[in-house]
């Protein structure tokens, strides 16, 4: 019985780790869709243009194939996929790391068959 209680309870701790793990980080997906030295403007996956205010401490991190590699501001360009972690300030969301990859090859339309 104490083993069992004892697995559950370091299963709860892993969970309630996993689901603190960015405290009160907000989350921005999408693309990018207007950039400046001050701020980013990505638009998410339902439509919305989220803006979000670049930093001194905001960290900058490039997917290049399957490794991440440190980058600065001057590697983002619009169309570019981002996530970004950012902190509410008040209504302002600030960049705490932006994570990028160049957008993908385009794919070709699939052939209408006859």
């Amino acid at each position: 019985m104490k083993r069992q209680f004892s697995t559950f309870l370091i299963c709860f701790l892993f969970l309630a780790a996993a689901a603190l793990a960015h405290g009160d980080k907000k989350h921005v997906m999408g693309t990018i869709e207007k950039l400046d030295s001050g701020s980013v403007t990505v638009k998410t996956r339902d439509g919305k243009s989220v803006e979000v205010k670049l930093v001194a401490s905001t960290v900058y991190v490039s997917r290049v194939g399957t490794a991440d590699k440190a980058a600065k501001l001057a590697d983002l360009a619009v169309g570019e996929t981002v996530v970004i972690h950012a902190t509410p300030n008040g209504e302002l969301l600030e960049a705490a790391e932006v994570r990028f990859s160049a957008p993908g090859p385009a794919r070709p339309a699939p052939k209408s068959q006859p």
